[in-house]
């Protein structure tokens, strides 16, 4: 199953980037939501199976159904036909009984053969809309990932889904074979007799109305449900991650009394759905009963006058119960209905929010089908425009290759704000060489991290142009972006897996020799060899079973074998122990030497051992050098240097970090701007 492609940008050219506000996807159902016919069509498109075989599973319900008559019409056979008063007629029984129990059976061949096709069909629809949602998850840039909860996400990939599969499964089998149950019953009892059809049909028409009434209610009661289990499942999901944290400051009461009131207003959400669900029930039985003393006492009165033989009223009455039944079990069908309804709605919401960060390899947005949109922010102007539906192949020629060879780096006006917040990046002009290590410098907050995200597209300037290799990033496909470009991140990620399978994710299906010499080049072989089962070692969930300076190590390993020509480091090496630190610096020289690097550097120790500095100040890039010639002069490098020798116990200003890692810096003639080519005017800002 491939999931087409994400829906594009609202316009090409972006003025600002717009990330969904918070809570946005759960919110309950309103007047503007699409209706029960435009949301099944918009099912139908993202996942075809759903229609696939329709018509024969339609054919298989009609026949399971007409094994649920067959016996009041044998019934009614038996008794007006067979039984006599000269007698039973033994032959016409016989032929009725055995008529109708090979009919039976092939009904119950039939239903079988329906059940199995509908959980296939179900399954096959909503294992498409899982990977749909996945895959566009996935899609969403980091801004938009996390302007939503982690467990709102998540729900809308396992329980939201879960709701519609509990619903196709059992409330389809139920609405086909009801609805070809009602039907047949109502064709023979107005055979036996239409006025009591009619009597029946004047209990029923006015509790159709009412059902149809109640489910637009329930329908927002329901969405309400779906929104608390998001909240329920990020607030337990949070607190088992969080665990150490509630336990190191004794806050296991505050954090229970958090959960108690997430599960309460669960609690409270079901149960006010099911007040609905629980008068509608009361509705239709209470309806029941009379309709059958009034069918009884006018069936009497007929049959009294000579207008209706007993096994007429009989097989009625039997009838008359194959009717009732579905309407009574439609309270729990429209239960599951409207449930799963509001989970479908949920997902539809989160694939309507728009892909900002596009792959262009996915091309133009053509051949896409208009739907409503109803969860996300809208659109200046306060209007929400059509969400689309990928309706055909994306086209894979669109897009542009990096070229072969090292890789520079150019940012060309670039600014970076966060949706209603202050500019984190403004005017960043910087050209970086090929085959230079630089080093990123600024106090918490300056935009380093940003800076990072730009250059890897995890996020997309509000103004500005990041180029790479001369080739600006939107133009870049995504298999040779990541293919050439990588981030490591500071807390890097692992999963449940071996320390070989997590460093494969930096080459998939690279051997054991391959990740072995990863570990060799970074001079970590005897790390290797101390762990339990080397590399078959499990790390647990979130490298749980590892230290964080040992996750560092997998990680910068899984860079080593992924083997890019632009590398970037946020602070890698943060969490290391500052033994392992001076052993990684060599090994880090080795892994960064004859490509490009950006280090976003945290510890200035970084920043001594790097060939070009650059300096971020409030947005803004204020200084670029080497080291020594930043430390030289009074600016934001040097203060922040001294600030930081002070605190370490150095007594100098000059690169001892580098030296006693055994890197030695490229000389460069004091009072040099720059190590490499001048960039444009604008790149440099030195401080007097």
């Amino acid at each position: 199953m491939t999931p087409p492609a994400s829906p594009p940008p609202s316009s090409p050219t972006r003025r600002s980037q717009a990330a969904p506000e918070p809570g946005a996807l759960g919110r309950a159902a309103t007047p503007g939501q699409p209706t029960l016919a435009a949301t099944f069509r918009r099912l139908r498109a993202l996942s075809p199976e759903l229609t696939r075989g329709l018509l024969g599973t339609l054919a298989l319900a009609l026949v399971a159904t007409t094994g649920k008559v067959v016996i009041p019409v044998v019934v009614q056979q038996t008794l007006d036909r067979g039984l006599t008063d000269d007698g039973a007629d033994v032959g016409l029984v016989a032929v009725a009984v055995g008529a109708a129990a090979v009919i039976i059976v092939l009904t119950t061949v039939a239903t079988y053969r329906m059940n199995l096709r509908l959980y296939r069909l179900s399954e096959g629809t909503l294992a498409t809309l899982r990977v749909h949602a996945f895959r566009h998850i996935h899609d969403l840039s980091m801004l938009s990932q996390s302007a939503q909860r982690r467990g709102s996400l998540t729900s809308r990939v396992t329980s939201d889904v879960d709701q519609m599969s509990q619903f196709l499964q059992f409330g389809g089998v139920m609405l086909l074979v009801s609805s070809g149950q009602m039907l047949l019953a109502t064709v023979l009892m107005v055979v036996y007799s239409w006025p009591l059809t009619l009597l029946v049909y004047a209990f029923f028409v006015p509790l159709f109305v009412v059902t149809r009434l109640v489910q637009r209610r329930l329908a927002g009661r329901y969405a309400i449900v779906r929104e608390r289990v998001g909240e329920l499942l990020g607030a337990v999901s949070e607190a088992v991650v969080g665990a150490p944290v509630v336990r190191a400051y004794g806050v296991q009461e505050r954090t229970g009394r958090r959960i108690d009131r997430t599960i309460g207003r669960y609690r409270s959400a079901q149960i006010e759905a099911q007040r609905v669900v629980a008068g509608v029930f009361s509705l239709s039985e209470l309806v029941a009963a009379l309709a059958t003393a009034s069918v009884v006492t006018a069936g009497v009165a007929l049959g009294v006058a000579g207008s209706l033989s007993t096994g007429r009223l009989i097989a009625f009455l039997f009838l008359m119960t194959l009717f009732v039944m579905p309407i009574q079990s439609m309270t729990e069908v429209l239960n599951d209905a409207a449930n799963a309804l509001a989970g479908l709605r949920r997902v539809l919401d989160v694939l309507d929010l728009p892909t900002d960060v596009r792959d262009p390899a996915l091309g133009p947005a053509v051949g896409r089908l208009p739907v409503p949109r109803t969860g996300g922010t809208p659109p200046p102007g306060g209007r929400r425009g059509p969400a689309t539906v990928p309706a055909g192949p994306a086209t894979a020629q669109a897009g542009r290759d990096l070229p072969a060879g090292p890789l520079g780096v150019r940012f060309d006006g670039v600014g970076f704000a966060y949706p209603d917040g202050p500019p984190v990046l403004r005017d960043v002009d910087l050209e970086i060489v090929p085959r230079t290590r630089v080093a990123v410098v600024g106090e918490t907050g300056s935009g380093k991290t940003t800076l990072a995200k730009l250059l890897t597209r995890l996020m997309d300037p509000t103004t500005g142009t990041v180029r790479i290799g001369g080739v600006p990033l939107p133009e870049v496909r995504f298999a040779s972006l990541r293919g050439r470009v990588l981030l490591v991140p500071q807390d890097g990620f692992l999963f449940d897996l071996t320390i070989a399978d997590n460093v494969r994710y930096g080459r998939p299906g690279a051997d054991d020799k391959a990740v072995r010499a990863a570990f060799e080049a970074l001079g970590l072989a005897d790390w290797l060899a101390g762990l339990p089962a080397g590399l078959s070692t499990r790390v647990g969930e979130g490298g749980a079973r590892l230290s964080a300076g040992e996750r560092q190590l997998v990680a910068l390993a899984r860079a080593r074998l992924a083997d890019p020509d632009l590398l970037v480091l946020d602070e890698a090496t943060s969490a290391v122990d500052p033994e392992t630190e001076v052993r990684l610096a060599a090994a880090l020289a080795e892994l960064t030497r004859d490509r490009t690097s950006v280090t976003i550097a945290h510890r200035l120790s970084t920043a001594e051992a790097a060939q070009d500095v650059v300096v971020v100040d409030a947005g803004r890039i204020v200084q670029r050098g080497h080291h020594r010639t930043l430390v030289a002069v009074p600016g934001v490098y040097r203060r922040m240097h001294e600030s930081w020798a002070a605190g370490v116990g150095a007594v100098a200003v000059g690169p001892v970090a580098a030296s006693e890692a055994g890197v030695v810096a490229p000389a460069a003639p004091v009072g040099s701007v720059d190590v490499h080519p001048a960039p444009p005017p604008r790149t440099s800002r030195m401080e007097p």
